[in-house]
């Protein structure tokens, strides 16, 4: 691939990461510098420059989806925690998150519920401690 491509999706991606995970997807990031940067550059080019960049979906309607995605898997906590955080920084609120995660009870099983109600339990509480 072409740098100046390269260059592209990942400028593409690194703002769209920004605007839906701000710090929280800039930890992630950091945290795999030691061990594997070009997963991480992986991350910001394919999901955020290709996959969160495309018309189609709002932001909201796609982090609904990802929480939705992410509890159902039941084995993500971090990364729940983290699209949690990133639900709610582009407007989808506590009660509809909260109602995401219940839907999952569903379709998932009780524990996959019971764990992203965990999760969301944790980051309402990281938040409201930093105010």
């Amino acid at each position: 691939m072409a740098d100046t491509m390269k260059s592209e999706r990942f400028r593409r991606g690194w703002e769209k990461l920004k605007e839906v995970d701000g710090e929280a997807g800039e930890k992630v990031l950091e945290s795999l510098r030691d061990i594997a940067p070009e997963f991480g550059d992986y991350v910001i080019e394919f999901a955020f420059g290709d996959i969160y960049s495309r018309p189609g979906l709002d932001l909201r309607s796609r982090e609904i989806a990802v929480v939705a995605a992410l509890t159902a898997l039941g084995t993500a906590g971090p990364q729940l925690r983290v699209h949690i955080h990133a639900a709610l920084n582009v407007g989808v609120s506590r009660k509809e998150v909260v109602e995401t995660i219940m839907m999952m009870g569903v379709y998932a099983g009780f524990p996959a519920a019971l764990n992203g109600l965990s999760a969301a339990k944790e980051v309402f509480a990281d938040r409201d401690q930093k105010g």
